[in-house]
């Protein structure tokens, strides 16, 4: 056999064990993505059993002894996807181009699900397993606050893990990820987010609660109601105030006053700030009704507690503020209340009765604190009568919250540091430095109850690269509103003429943002002032509307970033969060 034979015969053997060699590469190619694909179908099967399993959660919230079986059903599905999801095989995979990131994205969503279904909701699942929510209803005016101590551990483990999956999921690069799948991973992503915020608002009350309800020795509490009849920055003047008491859970009702009982004080009773006296002048200082005119609870609530303590020689631990939507919500949980007048209060008509009806019915105001005082003591009694149903209690004071109608503050440092980072605290500015935030606050200069009359709605968006606002203010008055009582129409004393409304508009700029242009449809010379607040520029607008008046401001400005963009604005009478004069980048060019 020559040379070139033996050349011929080992290329044919190479050639055969390179062909058994790339056969074998090919069927190892064909099992591993078979194997890849078989466990990412019983994953994905496994996933969205638990994913319906947790559309049952809902009904966990009316009866949490539930919880421990329903968290143990999705913990089986979310631990065997984490299980498929985490061999050799898959994680080799994981390394290859294209097909890699949407592998990783899977056994991440896997892993992170699986974390926080066996360590972070199973302890408070089992914690939950004897805990129902009829036992925070008060028993013969006290709560047990065994209740709140006894979740504490597992609350906090709960909101610390499930903070950490939601991290981990929002970690994620979507960018590279097939539609299908990033739409999978967004969705898990809002939905541990939700789940995030309900369980750290349960942490945050284990916390709380028990020193609020006077576990280490009494508390007294000054709850006031703010009347959006009459609008302040953060919803309207101060009225109608109550003073609670809490000792070992008990809760009863110490006192009762109104703005009336205060007089006007020569001199702030808080120092304020010198961009606070450019802005508003010494009165949120010096009158009551005035306090929430500076646009920050953290900085009324101590005015407030000063005025108090001024007056009553009373001590405060701290303020909790109100207003009669917050209060409307409320009465969807204690059911309709018979005041001593004989009124039927309820959720329809809570806000009408006592921010209309009364004033054209007494014109005394005296009077009217008597009613007042009436259907505030009829809410306080139902609420510690134990007989609201806890789950619309609960969704009620959730809800007053997000709008910004139910405020708290605590004297204590260590306690009110407790709800940093909530719409609770109502302090200044935005809860996450990633969101470009408007603020809008508006104040009645009528003197008057004529804001009742009032609609009002703001909107933000991203316009040409530059952070546009529009507010809109419209008067909704009858037209013959110059004949309503003086007590509502202000009757002239402010040298507005009886059916105008006067409103003074406080617009707070982004951090950082430098005006670029201002202008108003319906408003011929439009009256701007301006300063600055906490170091953001604070532009003036002074308006007047007759009935059936409505006018615009739309406001331009530069803001380094592009974030999500926001406006918080003053609570008003309306319950419905939609704005109706949503607008477009044309409008306000």
């Amino acid at each position: 056999m020559t040379s070139e034979s033996h050349a011929a015969q080992r290329r044919q053997r190479a050639g055969r064990v390179t062909a058994w060699v790339l056969g074998i590469i090919l069927l190892l190619a064909i099992a591993a993505t078979a194997w890849i694909g078989v466990r990412g179908f019983l994953a994905y099967m496994h996933l969205t059993s638990a994913q319906d399993s947790a559309s049952d959660a809902a009904s966990a919230l009316s009866d949490p002894a539930k919880a421990a079986n329903l968290i143990a059903n999705i913990s089986s599905h979310t631990a065997a996807a984490h299980d498929l999801t985490d061999d050799i095989v898959w994680k080799a995979g994981e390394q290859l181009p294209w097909v890699g990131p949407q592998l990783a994205a899977v056994s991440t969503v896997a892993a992170a699900l699986d974390d926080v279904a066996s360590q972070s909701l199973t302890p408070l699942a089992s914690a939950a397993a004897s805990f129902s929510l009829d036992s925070i209803r008060p028993q013969n005016g006290a709560i047990d606050l065994t209740i709140f101590t006894d979740l504490q551990d597992a609350a906090s483990t709960g909101a610390s893990g499930i903070g950490a999956a939601t991290s981990v999921i929002n970690g994620i690069d979507t960018t590279p990820l097939v539609s299908p799948l990033r739409k999978a991973v967004d969705k898990v992503s809002d939905l541990l987010t939700q789940v995030h915020t309900g369980a750290d608002a349960l942490n945050r009350t284990t916390q709380l609660m028990p020193a609020m309800l006077g576990a280490a020795g009494p508390r007294n509490y000054l709850v006031v109601f703010q009347n959006n009849a009459e609008w302040r920055s953060l919803g309207g003047i101060v009225g109608a105030m109550v003073l609670v008491h809490t000792e070992n859970g008990q809760i009863t009702l110490a006192g009762q006053a109104s703005s009336q009982d205060f007089p006007h004080y020569d001199s702030p009773v808080v120092p304020l700030t010198d961009d606070e006296v450019r802005l508003f002048g010494t009165q949120p200082a010096t009158y009551v009704q005035n306090i929430t005119q500076i646009p920050d609870f953290t900085r009324d609530a101590p005015i407030i507690k000063a005025m108090w303590e001024q007056q009553t020689g009373t001590p405060i631990d701290g303020v909790l503020s109100l207003d009669p939507v917050a209060l409307s919500y409320l009465l969807e949980a204690t059911g309709p209340l018979t005041l001593p007048t004989g009124d039927e209060l309820n959720s329809s008509n809570a806000v009408q009765l006592l921010l209309n009806e009364a004033y054209l019915r007494y014109e005394d105001p005296d009077v009217q604190d008597l009613f007042f005082a009436a259907a505030a003591g009829s809410v306080f009694s139902a609420l510690t009568a134990g007989g609201t149903d806890p789950v619309t209690l609960v969704s009620a004071l959730g809800r007053a919250g997000n709008e910004g109608r139910l405020m708290v503050w605590n004297a204590a440092p260590e306690e009110q540091a407790i709800l940093d980072g909530t719409t609770l605290q109502g302090a200044l500015g935005p809860l996450d430095p990633d969101v470009t935030e408007f603020g809008v606050y508006l104040n009645d200069g009528t003197g008057s109850k004529m804001d009742y009359y009032m609609e009002a709605a703001s909107d933000a968006a991203w316009c040409d690269g530059e952070a546009a606002l529009s507010v809109t203010l419209r008067n909704n008055a009858p037209a013959d509103a110059a004949s309503l009582p003086k007590y509502i129409t202000g009757g002239g004393s402010f040298g507005v003429p009886p059916g105008i409304v006067e409103t003074l508009a406080y617009v707070y700029l982004p951090e950082g943002a430098e005006l670029v242009s201002t202008s108003v449809v319906g408003q011929e010379n439009p009256s701007f002032g301006g300063g600055t607040d906490d170091g953001r520029q604070v532009i003036v607008w002074k308006t007047r509307l007759a009935p059936g008046e409505q006018i615009t401001l739309n406001v331009r400005a530069n803001v380094p970033g592009s974030n999500q963009i926001v406006t918080r604005m003053t609570p008003t009478i309306h319950r419905d969060d939609t704005s109706p004069f949503a607008i477009t980048c044309e409008v306000t060019q």
